[in-house]
Protein backbone atom coordinates (compact mmCIF):
# COMPACT_ATOMS: atom_id res chain seq x y z
CA UNK A 1 0.00 0.00 0.00
CA UNK A 2 0.91 3.94 -0.70
CA UNK A 3 1.36 6.17 1.52
CA UNK A 4 0.79 9.42 -0.14
CA UNK A 5 2.09 12.26 0.80
CA UNK A 6 1.41 14.63 -1.48
CA UNK A 7 -2.26 15.85 0.06
CA UNK A 8 0.62 18.00 2.64
CA UNK A 9 -0.03 21.38 2.14
CA UNK A 10 2.95 22.04 -0.11
CA UNK A 11 2.35 18.42 -1.77
CA UNK A 12 5.16 16.68 -0.26
CA UNK A 13 6.72 14.68 3.27
CA UNK A 14 8.71 17.51 4.24
CA UNK A 15 6.10 19.59 5.45
CA UNK A 16 6.45 17.33 8.19
CA UNK A 17 9.64 18.28 9.10
CA UNK A 18 9.31 22.25 8.50
CA UNK A 19 5.94 22.66 10.44
CA UNK A 20 8.16 21.06 13.55
CA UNK A 21 11.57 22.97 12.81
CA UNK A 22 10.17 26.49 11.63
CA UNK A 23 7.70 26.50 14.69
CA UNK A 24 10.42 25.67 16.99
CA UNK A 25 12.16 28.97 15.63
CA UNK A 26 9.92 30.95 15.70
CA UNK A 27 9.82 30.15 19.38
CA UNK A 28 13.38 30.62 19.54
CA UNK A 29 12.97 34.13 18.40
CA UNK A 30 14.77 33.37 14.95
CA UNK A 31 14.49 36.23 11.87
CA UNK A 32 15.58 34.18 9.54
CA UNK A 33 15.61 30.25 8.20
CA UNK A 34 18.46 28.92 5.71
CA UNK A 35 17.84 25.52 4.08
CA UNK A 36 19.70 23.97 1.11
CA UNK A 37 17.25 21.85 -1.11
CA UNK A 38 16.57 20.98 -4.28
CA UNK A 39 12.98 21.63 -3.43
CA UNK A 40 10.48 19.85 -2.09
CA UNK A 41 12.82 20.63 1.16
CA UNK A 42 12.90 24.26 0.06
CA UNK A 43 9.21 24.46 -1.01
CA UNK A 44 8.15 23.36 2.30
CA UNK A 45 10.17 25.76 4.84
CA UNK A 46 9.53 28.51 2.49
CA UNK A 47 5.92 28.05 2.94
CA UNK A 48 5.65 27.68 6.69
CA UNK A 49 8.31 30.50 7.35
CA UNK A 50 6.18 32.49 5.38
CA UNK A 51 2.84 31.64 7.64
CA UNK A 52 5.24 31.75 10.99
CA UNK A 53 6.43 35.57 9.40
CA UNK A 54 10.15 34.85 9.41
CA UNK A 55 12.31 35.64 6.84
CA UNK A 56 13.98 32.75 4.41
CA UNK A 57 16.61 32.00 2.04
CA UNK A 58 16.89 28.93 -0.16
CA UNK A 59 20.04 27.47 -1.59
CA UNK A 60 19.60 25.48 -4.29
CA UNK A 61 21.27 24.10 -7.61
CA UNK A 62 21.65 25.53 -11.06
CA UNK A 63 20.00 22.25 -12.50
CA UNK A 64 16.70 22.31 -10.11
CA UNK A 65 13.54 22.46 -12.26
CA UNK A 66 11.71 25.22 -12.92
CA UNK A 67 8.54 24.14 -11.15
CA UNK A 68 10.51 23.38 -8.13
CA UNK A 69 12.01 26.92 -7.77
CA UNK A 70 8.88 28.85 -8.96
CA UNK A 71 7.22 27.02 -5.85
CA UNK A 72 9.71 28.39 -3.69
CA UNK A 73 9.63 31.55 -4.90
CA UNK A 74 5.84 31.89 -4.82
CA UNK A 75 6.29 31.36 -0.86
CA UNK A 76 8.47 34.19 -1.04
CA UNK A 77 11.82 33.07 -0.11
CA UNK A 78 14.88 34.51 -1.61
CA UNK A 79 16.45 31.41 -4.05
CA UNK A 80 19.52 31.33 -5.34
CA UNK A 81 21.67 28.64 -7.43
CA UNK A 82 24.66 27.50 -7.59
CA UNK A 83 26.46 25.34 -10.24
CA UNK A 84 28.51 22.89 -8.08
CA UNK A 85 25.72 21.41 -5.63
CA UNK A 86 28.53 20.94 -2.13
CA UNK A 87 29.06 24.58 -2.70
CA UNK A 88 25.76 25.15 -1.19
CA UNK A 89 26.93 24.19 2.29
CA UNK A 90 29.87 25.82 2.29
CA UNK A 91 27.94 29.13 1.64
CA UNK A 92 25.31 27.80 4.10
CA UNK A 93 27.30 27.47 7.25
CA UNK A 94 28.86 30.58 6.78
CA UNK A 95 25.59 32.34 6.64
CA UNK A 96 24.71 30.41 9.74
CA UNK A 97 27.97 31.76 11.80
CA UNK A 98 27.92 35.39 10.52
CA UNK A 99 23.94 36.38 10.58
CA UNK A 100 22.95 33.89 13.43
CA UNK A 101 19.97 32.37 10.85
CA UNK A 102 18.64 29.28 12.09
CA UNK A 103 19.51 26.43 9.48
CA UNK A 104 16.47 23.66 8.23
CA UNK A 105 18.96 21.61 7.20
CA UNK A 106 21.86 20.24 7.66
CA UNK A 107 25.34 22.45 7.49
CA UNK A 108 28.25 19.94 7.52
CA UNK A 109 29.17 17.36 4.41
CA UNK A 110 29.53 14.83 4.33
CA UNK A 111 25.81 15.26 5.68
CA UNK A 112 25.27 13.69 9.04
CA UNK A 113 21.46 14.66 8.94
CA UNK A 114 19.35 17.70 9.44
CA UNK A 115 17.61 20.36 11.65
CA UNK A 116 16.85 17.87 15.10
CA UNK A 117 13.25 19.15 15.50
CA UNK A 118 12.21 18.79 11.53
CA UNK A 119 13.02 15.23 11.82
CA UNK A 120 11.12 14.45 14.96
CA UNK A 121 8.45 15.48 12.73
CA UNK A 122 8.93 13.04 10.72
CA UNK A 123 7.45 11.00 13.85
CA UNK A 124 3.89 11.42 12.46
CA UNK A 125 4.39 9.26 9.95
CA UNK A 126 4.78 6.23 11.97
CA UNK A 127 1.78 7.42 14.40
CA UNK A 128 -0.56 7.65 11.16
CA UNK A 129 0.36 4.57 10.05
CA UNK A 130 -0.33 2.73 13.36
CA UNK A 131 -3.78 4.39 13.51
CA UNK A 132 -4.53 3.87 10.46
CA UNK A 133 -3.81 0.13 10.03
CA UNK A 134 -4.68 -0.78 13.63
CA UNK A 135 -1.06 -1.76 14.18
CA UNK A 136 2.62 -1.03 12.89
CA UNK A 137 3.32 -2.63 9.46
CA UNK A 138 5.81 -5.31 8.41
CA UNK A 139 8.10 -3.34 6.35
CA UNK A 140 8.00 0.19 5.36
CA UNK A 141 10.19 1.45 2.51
CA UNK A 142 11.35 4.94 2.35
CA UNK A 143 13.51 6.76 -0.33
CA UNK A 144 16.23 8.40 1.22
CA UNK A 145 18.64 11.01 0.84
CA UNK A 146 19.94 12.24 4.31
CA UNK A 147 17.79 9.88 6.16
CA UNK A 148 15.84 12.48 7.72
CA UNK A 149 12.62 10.70 7.03
CA UNK A 150 14.09 7.27 7.71
CA UNK A 151 15.33 8.30 11.28
CA UNK A 152 11.80 10.19 12.25
CA UNK A 153 9.96 7.02 11.45
CA UNK A 154 12.00 4.87 12.65
CA UNK A 155 11.95 7.02 16.13
CA UNK A 156 7.91 6.83 15.95
CA UNK A 157 7.57 3.66 15.94
CA UNK A 158 9.88 3.06 18.65
CA UNK A 159 7.65 5.79 21.10
CA UNK A 160 4.53 3.18 19.88
CA UNK A 161 6.88 0.14 20.86
CA UNK A 162 7.51 1.53 24.22
CA UNK A 163 3.91 2.92 24.97
CA UNK A 164 2.79 -0.59 24.53
CA UNK A 165 0.43 0.86 21.49
CA UNK A 166 2.52 -1.54 19.07
CA UNK A 167 3.70 -4.90 19.13
CA UNK A 168 6.59 -5.08 16.52
CA UNK A 169 8.86 -2.50 15.10
CA UNK A 170 9.10 -2.39 10.94
CA UNK A 171 12.21 -3.65 8.86
CA UNK A 172 12.98 -0.04 7.39
CA UNK A 173 14.27 -0.14 4.01
CA UNK A 174 16.00 2.82 2.12
CA UNK A 175 15.72 3.88 -1.32
CA UNK A 176 18.35 5.94 -3.36
CA UNK A 177 19.04 5.55 -6.93
CA UNK A 178 23.00 4.65 -7.20
CA UNK A 179 23.41 2.63 -3.90
CA UNK A 180 24.59 5.04 -1.08
CA UNK A 181 23.15 3.11 1.60
CA UNK A 182 23.61 -0.18 0.04
CA UNK A 183 27.06 0.50 0.43
CA UNK A 184 26.99 1.89 3.68
CA UNK A 185 25.60 -0.79 4.72
CA UNK A 186 28.56 -2.99 3.62
CA UNK A 187 30.93 -0.30 5.34
CA UNK A 188 31.60 -0.72 9.46
CA UNK A 189 29.88 1.56 11.44
CA UNK A 190 31.34 5.40 11.29
CA UNK A 191 32.10 4.98 7.59
CA UNK A 192 30.84 7.20 5.30
CA UNK A 193 31.80 5.67 1.56
CA UNK A 194 30.50 7.68 -1.11
CA UNK A 195 29.25 6.16 -4.41
CA UNK A 196 29.17 7.70 -8.24
CA UNK A 197 26.21 9.73 -9.17
CA UNK A 198 25.15 11.33 -12.56
CA UNK A 199 21.75 13.08 -13.28
CA UNK A 200 18.98 10.95 -12.17
CA UNK A 201 14.85 11.27 -12.31
CA UNK A 202 15.03 10.33 -8.39
CA UNK A 203 17.12 13.88 -8.23
CA UNK A 204 15.70 14.69 -4.79
CA UNK A 205 17.19 11.29 -3.16
CA UNK A 206 20.87 11.16 -5.68
CA UNK A 207 22.87 11.29 -2.48
CA UNK A 208 26.23 10.15 -3.04
CA UNK A 209 26.37 9.10 0.75
CA UNK A 210 24.99 7.68 3.19
CA UNK A 211 24.65 9.46 6.98
CA UNK A 212 24.54 7.48 10.21
CA UNK A 213 21.00 8.47 11.25
CA UNK A 214 19.81 6.89 8.17
CA UNK A 215 22.12 3.49 8.48
CA UNK A 216 21.43 3.32 12.00
CA UNK A 217 17.80 3.22 11.35
CA UNK A 218 18.15 0.10 8.96
CA UNK A 219 20.78 -1.59 11.07
CA UNK A 220 18.12 -1.09 14.06
CA UNK A 221 15.25 -2.56 12.74
CA UNK A 222 16.94 -5.50 10.85
CA UNK A 223 16.26 -3.83 7.70
CA UNK A 224 17.52 -3.18 4.09
CA UNK A 225 18.43 -0.88 0.94
CA UNK A 226 18.15 -0.85 -2.41
CA UNK A 227 19.38 0.97 -5.55
CA UNK A 228 17.55 1.86 -8.86
CA UNK A 229 19.89 3.38 -11.10
CA UNK A 230 17.64 3.16 -14.35
CA UNK A 231 15.66 6.52 -14.98
CA UNK A 232 13.65 4.68 -17.89
CA UNK A 233 12.79 2.10 -15.38
CA UNK A 234 11.62 5.19 -12.92
CA UNK A 235 9.44 6.66 -15.64
CA UNK A 236 7.63 3.67 -16.49
CA UNK A 237 6.71 2.77 -13.17
CA UNK A 238 5.75 6.87 -12.51
CA UNK A 239 3.26 6.42 -15.90
CA UNK A 240 1.97 3.27 -14.96
CA UNK A 241 1.32 3.87 -11.28
CA UNK A 242 -0.49 7.13 -12.72
CA UNK A 243 -2.48 5.08 -15.79
CA UNK A 244 -3.55 1.77 -13.18
CA UNK A 245 -3.86 3.66 -9.80
CA UNK A 246 -4.37 7.48 -10.85
CA UNK A 247 -1.39 8.71 -8.42
CA UNK A 248 1.10 10.31 -10.24
CA UNK A 249 4.44 10.59 -8.15
CA UNK A 250 7.77 12.05 -7.96
CA UNK A 251 10.32 10.02 -9.52
CA UNK A 252 12.06 9.54 -5.84
CA UNK A 253 8.55 8.27 -4.83
CA UNK A 254 8.69 5.97 -7.41
CA UNK A 255 11.42 4.09 -6.51
CA UNK A 256 9.24 2.97 -3.54
CA UNK A 257 8.10 1.25 -5.62
CA UNK A 258 10.65 -0.62 -7.65
CA UNK A 259 12.44 -1.71 -4.40
CA UNK A 260 9.32 -3.17 -3.04
CA UNK A 261 9.47 -5.21 -6.37
CA UNK A 262 12.86 -6.06 -5.85
CA UNK A 263 12.50 -7.61 -2.43
CA UNK A 264 9.11 -9.09 -2.93
CA UNK A 265 11.60 -11.04 -5.87
CA UNK A 266 14.08 -11.76 -3.56
CA UNK A 267 11.97 -12.97 -1.32
CA UNK A 268 13.14 -10.64 1.30
CA UNK A 269 9.47 -9.31 1.49
CA UNK A 270 6.68 -12.40 2.30
CA UNK A 271 3.01 -12.46 0.74
CA UNK A 272 1.59 -12.23 3.47
CA UNK A 273 3.33 -9.23 4.42
CA UNK A 274 2.37 -5.57 4.95
CA UNK A 275 4.23 -3.69 3.63
CA UNK A 276 4.15 0.53 3.28
CA UNK A 277 5.52 2.83 0.27
CA UNK A 278 6.38 6.17 0.94
CA UNK A 279 5.41 8.04 -1.60
CA UNK A 280 7.36 11.77 -0.64
CA UNK A 281 5.78 14.01 -3.03
CA UNK A 282 3.93 14.60 -6.84
CA UNK A 283 5.15 13.92 -9.96
CA UNK A 284 4.06 17.90 -11.14
CA UNK A 285 7.12 19.17 -9.28
CA UNK A 286 8.83 17.94 -12.00
CA UNK A 287 6.79 17.00 -15.37
CA UNK A 288 9.78 16.70 -17.73
CA UNK A 289 10.68 13.15 -17.23
CA UNK A 290 7.27 11.54 -18.23
CA UNK A 291 6.12 14.37 -20.45
CA UNK A 292 9.19 13.36 -22.65
CA UNK A 293 8.01 9.84 -22.57
CA UNK A 294 4.39 10.38 -23.89
CA UNK A 295 3.13 11.61 -27.75
CA UNK A 296 2.13 14.64 -28.53
CA UNK A 297 -1.32 16.13 -28.30
CA UNK A 298 -3.06 15.45 -31.84
CA UNK A 299 -4.96 18.47 -33.22
CA UNK A 300 -8.26 17.18 -34.86
CA UNK A 301 -11.26 18.37 -36.86
CA UNK A 302 -13.95 19.31 -35.06
CA UNK A 303 -15.89 16.32 -36.62
CA UNK A 304 -17.16 12.34 -34.81
CA UNK A 305 -14.98 10.94 -37.54
CA UNK A 306 -11.66 12.75 -36.96
CA UNK A 307 -12.02 12.23 -33.52
CA UNK A 308 -12.81 8.25 -33.79
CA UNK A 309 -9.42 7.95 -35.89
CA UNK A 310 -6.96 9.38 -33.27
CA UNK A 311 -9.02 6.68 -30.60
CA UNK A 312 -7.30 2.96 -29.98
CA UNK A 313 -9.24 0.79 -31.90
CA UNK A 314 -11.96 -1.03 -30.73
CA UNK A 315 -12.38 1.56 -28.01
CA UNK A 316 -15.63 3.10 -29.48
CA UNK A 317 -17.50 -0.19 -29.93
Amino acid sequence: MLKDEARNPTWSFKDRLAAAAVTKAAAAGASTVIVSSTGNHGAAVAAYAAVAGLGCVVLTVSSVPREMSTLMQAYGACVVAYENGPDRWSVLRQAVEAFGWTPISGVVTPPIGSNPFGVEGYKTIAYELWRQLGEAPDVVVVPTAYGDGLAGIRRGFSDLVELGLSTRMPRLVAVDPFGAYARGLQSPPGKQPTVPTRPSTAFSVATRVATYQGLDAIRATDGTAVAEPSNDAIVRMQLELASSEGLFAEGASVLAVLAAAQLAARSWIDADERVVLVSTSTGLKDPGPAASHLPNLPVLEPTLKALEGALPAGMCR
